[in-house]
């Protein structure tokens, strides 16, 4: 896990310090349009418009943004019709990447994705290029005040999760997918909706970015990959050491 939390720290900082506040409400809310069209209208009985809705909270979305994503899922006001789809390949570095979009126009978001895998020094690949590389669990994800490491650990396997690991931050629980809703929902009841519950792809294959300049062609990949309206989330095996990850902070 320490290469894939690495990296995903490191994209939390670099996402808080250069994604524009706009476009992040807008993939939230759209999200958040989704899960309402999809089930029930309630968070409190539909999980995943409950962690879409944590989730905007989490970046301070303003209530009224989240209130009427709500409202235009529920209200019959949005006609798309949302796909999920998941696109793989290469970035700098032959690093594997998995971008997985959320669209209401596959014929543009393809062409879009592989436009800025080609003029990046990536290659788009096809539906299970570079999955081999990645294993499919279930994630749920609690800060780390929310109870002591131990008491985390025992109560995530009780509720069936496969392992867990505690930092200074965070708690970290794995699972098995078809767990996940079981799992989240025991924890739930302890400690309140988790920051995180969803499927994730968690590198098994590292790829070493050894030297700076292909680091921040990298990041500047995925920056322009979230920058697309319809990518959700970006995941890769990139295993950066960390005097290079402090020479990206700084830049």
């Amino acid at each position: 896990m320490s290469g894939h939390s690495q990296f995903k720290n490191i994209m939390h900082r670099k996402g808080a310090q250069d994604k524009m506040r706009a476009k992040i409400f807008s993939k939230l809310a759209r999200e958040i349009t989704v899960a309402a069209k999809t089930g029930l209208p309630d968070p409190n009985m539909n999980p995943r418009l409950r962690l879409a809705i944590q989730n905007a909270r989490s970046e301070n979305m303003p209530k009224d943004n989240i209130e009427r994503a709500i409202a235009k899922g529920i209200g019959g006001t949005d006609t798309s019709n949302y796909e999920e789809l998941r696109y793989e390949g290469f970035g700098p570095g032959k690093v594997a990447v998995i971008v997985e979009a959320l669209t209401d126009n596959r014929a543009r978001t393809a062409p879009n994705l592989r436009a800025i895998f080609t003029k990046n020094g990536g290659a788009l690949g096809e539906t299970g290029s570079v999955t081999f590389n990645f294993e499919h669990i279930g994630y749920i994800e609690y800060p780390v005040s929310v109870a002591s490491a131990d008491a985390m650990f025992e109560a995530a396997l009780e509720a069936g999760a496969s392992d867990v690991e505690s930092d200074e931050q965070t708690h970290e629980i794995i699972c098995a997918p078809e767990d996940l809703g079981p799992v989240r929902e025991a924890l739930e009841k302890t400690f309140g909706t988790p920051n995180v519950a969803r499927m994730e792809w968690r590198p098994t294959v590292m790829t070493p970015v050894a030297d700076l300049e292909t680091a921040q062609k990298l990041m500047r990949f995925i920056d322009l990959l979230n920058d697309d309206d319809d990518v959700q989330r970006v995941i890769t095996n990139a295993d950066i050491p960390e005097d290079i990850l402090a020479q990206l902070e700084v830049d």
